[in-house]
């Protein structure tokens, strides 16, 4: 059997012609089919993501821990964890109805119709021919003079009958690299599955924020208002220089256009989310999900990085073109062996149709034939060289997506644990602001300090809870990419197109 390592001076000894019958003598014996039989490439040697081993969260933010669970499997409708029934109708929605998915199926059955075309080399190419025509013969010499050509119609019916024998197996390669092919859809349409589901649940927690966020905001210029309220009638009063007044109406109208700008996205997600339905954005309500009803999910399954390679999309398509590249080898190396085929005629030649039954004339032939590459200008040789080189470089392409798929996990393990502590700050933040405002309003009760006192302490509050609302959104968006980056989601979808076959 032929490898890929295999020397140009083997295939120059290969063409000498004792060398030659004796090679096509062992392909018929064996059967043998050339090229390097696919392998699939053994997982990186390595039992964690980062550096550091994971260790259960000591951070408890919003009153809670993520806890990293290594080895336990991704669930498959994993955005059912936040809790959410109108975030999984959502999804349901997404899924049926988008576009891409809908482009990704066709593509998938469009590869399994073509496999299943492919497998047409393995029968015997049966066909039938007709013909009727009429014909007149050109003028003979006789007796002297040119004797008048006569007209007569011929009718012929045929069959044949043509078998290919794949002693070097081109043909099985090729069927095989159709395989990966078809493979290769199935998990191109898997990625698309995965990456709506992301995009969806994304989406909705980004509108959920910025609607937080803009509550936030709207009351935040509310006691600015006051506030400004208050400062202009200490101006009336002499007591308080007119810049104050200026202070507080350029903080209100910051405050306002951060407003508007938060409104803008929530209308560029909510048409974002319409598209992802396949929908246009006057066919779809804004959703109604507030970021404090989604629930945070407790436990993180990280899986194993031996089963990240078997379970990510992308991984897995980069491996079903190496398969397809591998097997694209074998078919150009097949070609360098002789191509040997059987086959057999019969028909019936007649001048009427009604005498083709009959005793017309028949004519038949049977045997094999053999086509030998002698010399095509090491078109062969440098077509299985390509071959080679495309395999290398479907080999360094499977390479780089692991190593990416393997940052992006590592990437967000360490995220989710900075988006606790940052959240924890966040936290305590809020908590120390709403003590200040709680404190200052005592005061403001028993005497001791001013509205305006009030006012400032319930601003810094509000401000704390729009910091603290941005680092909730980030660490929710965060557990998205996990199950994202650890392919989760895929098989569910996987099951539901095996069942459209």
């Amino acid at each position: 059997m032929m490898r890929a390592s295999e020397t140009p001076a083997a295939a120059v000894r290969l063409r000498h012609p004792r060398a030659l019958l004796g090679a096509v003598a062992l392909a018929i014996v064996c059967g043998c089919t050339v090229g390097p039989d696919f392998v699939s490439p053994a997982p990186p040697g390595v039992d964690r993501y980062t550096r550091e081993p994971l260790a259960p969260s000591t951070v408890v933010a919003q009153g809670k821990s993520q806890r990293f669970t290594s080895g336990a499997p991704v669930p498959e409708e994993w955005w059912r964890l936040f809790g959410s029934a109108e975030l999984d109708g959502t999804v349901r929605q997404a899924l049926s109805n988008n576009p891409t998915v809908a482009a990704a199926q066709a593509s998938l059955r469009e590869s399994q119709d073509n496999l299943r075309a492919g497998y047409g080399v393995f029968f015997p190419q049966v066909g039938a021919q007709g013909q009727a025509i009429r014909e007149h013969t050109p003028p003979t010499p006789a007796a002297g003079r040119l004797q008048e050509g006569s007209v007569f119609n011929l009718m012929t019916a045929s069959g044949s009958v043509t078998y290919l024998l794949d002693f070097a197996g081109g043909k099985r390669r090729g069927v095989e690299a159709l395989r990966a092919q078809s493979d290769y859809q199935r998990y191109l349409a898997m990625a698309t599955y995965l990456t709506l589901s992301t995009n969806v649940v994304n989406t909705v927690i980004a509108y959920a924020a910025y609607a937080a966020e803009a509550d936030a905001i709207g009351r935040m210029i509310a006691l600015q208002t006051q506030q400004l309220q208050a400062i202009e009638a200490q101006v009336r009063a002499g007591t308080s220089p007119y810049s104050g007044v200026l202070s507080i109406q350029g903080l209100i109208s910051g405050n306002q256009a951060a407003v508007v700008q938060l409104e803008q996205k929530m209308s560029q997600s909510a048409h974002l989310l319409a598209t992802l339905q396949g929908r246009t954005p006057t066919e779809v309500d804004a959703p109604r999900v507030a970021l404090a009803a989604l629930a945070l999910p407790d436990d993180l399954p990280v899986s194993l990085p031996s089963d990240l390679v078997r379970q990510r999309p992308d991984v897995l398509a980069a491996q079903a073109q190496l398969h397809a590249a591998s097997a694209n080898i074998g078919v150009a190396t097949a070609a360098m062996f002789p191509n040997i085929s059987l086959s057999g005629a019969y028909g019936k030649d007649a001048t009427s149709f009604a005498g083709l039954p009959g005793d017309g004339y028949r004519f038949w032939s049977i045997g094999p034939s053999i086509s030998i590459p002698v010399f095509e200008g090491w078109s062969l040789w440098y077509g299985r060289k390509a071959a080679i080189d495309a395999f290398d470089q479907a080999q360094a392409s499977y390479r780089q997506t692991v190593l990416a798929a393997f940052t992006q996990v590592a990437d967000v393990l360490d995220a989710l644990t900075h988006d606790a502590q940052a959240l924890q700050a966040q936290e305590s933040a809020l908590n120390d602001a709403r003590t200040a405002l709680d404190l200052v309003q005592v005061s403001f009760h028993a005497g001791m300090a001013g509205y305006l006192e009030v006012l400032a302490a319930n601003v810094q509050y509000q401000q704390a809870s729009i910091a603290y609302l941005g680092s909730v959104a980030q660490r929710q968006q965060d557990t998205v990419v996990l199950f994202a980056a650890l392919g989760g989601g895929w098989r569910e979808a996987a099951n539901a197109e095996q069942g459209r076959e």
